[in-house]
């Protein structure tokens, strides 16, 4: 089967096309530095060629509220209209727990405007919610202050390593379309601000977090049931320690 990863040089995606290879599948990584770029439509119908299956993984190179929305828009639209012209039978995007709950950020308001595309595109889909990966912890805590304090919520959070992230996306890419989402998570509930701590700390950063409830992320409020997801998740296995060590 050829598969073609929008995204697919980056953190999920370079994982994901070695996984779809080992698996024995025909694997095109594309990206704009590959010749594909979803924005302006360059290479979108050469690489789609023969695909049955297109996993969408990129992101936005800007998170500007407007610069999110257009990119997640244009290179929606532009990607489901490919794949119609080529007869691909399964869509598969990465999106995130809760954005339909953290619509007070631009960010999650262009994620809602992607997946809004994908449900009405007319392509079979499947949506992998994904909580929030470890691998960012350090980009959420540049968010989060400036200088040596950093205030973040206590809420609830359930990260993800994005080799377990890859994983699910490899089964899902190979599988039948759900027509729906499915939410994956990591195998531990923890607390964010608590979290960046340990993560700092063992990272010998000196900077300090201060539990606020009323600390906003990326623009929009948080509670326990926020960033944790809202039904029955599919959880991968990689710990927050183990993930360290690594």
């Amino acid at each position: 089967m050829k598969i073609v990863v929008i995204g697919g040089t980056g953190l999920i995606g370079s994982k994901l096309v070695a996984l779809l290879k080992n698996r024995g599948h025909a694997v095109l990584a594309a990206s704009p530095n590959t010749g594909v770029n979803t924005l302006t439509g360059e290479g979108l119908d050469a690489a789609l060629a023969g695909a049955q299956v297109v996993v969408d993984v990129a992101n936005s190179p800007s998170f500007a509220d407007q610069a999110v929305l257009d990119f997640f828009q244009t290179s929606g639209r532009n990607l489901l209209a490919a794949e119609a012209r080529a007869g691909v039978q399964h869509h598969v995007a990465l999106s995130v727990v809760g954005t339909d709950r953290l619509q007070q950020s631009g960010y999650f308001r262009a994620k809602q405007a992607q997946e809004d595309l994908i449900e009405a595109g007319g392509i079979p889909w499947t949506i992998v919610q994904a909580t929030q990966f470890l691998e960012f912890l350090g980009g959420i805590a540049q968010s989060a202050g400036a200088g040596g304090e950093i205030r973040l919520s206590p809420a609830a959070i359930q990260p993800i390593s994005s080799d377990d992230v890859a994983a699910v996306l490899a089964d899902v890419a190979l599988a039948a379309p759900l027509l729906g989402r499915l939410e994956i998570a990591g195998p531990e509930r923890l607390r964010l601000a608590e979290l960046v701590q340990r993560y700092l700390d063992l990272k010998q950063d000196g900077r300090r977090v201060v539990a606020d409830p009323q600390a906003l992320y990326f623009g929009a409020p948080l509670d326990d049931g926020t960033l944790v997801p809202a039904g029955q998740a599919r959880l991968g296995s990689v710990t927050f320690a183990q993930w360290m060590a690594r």
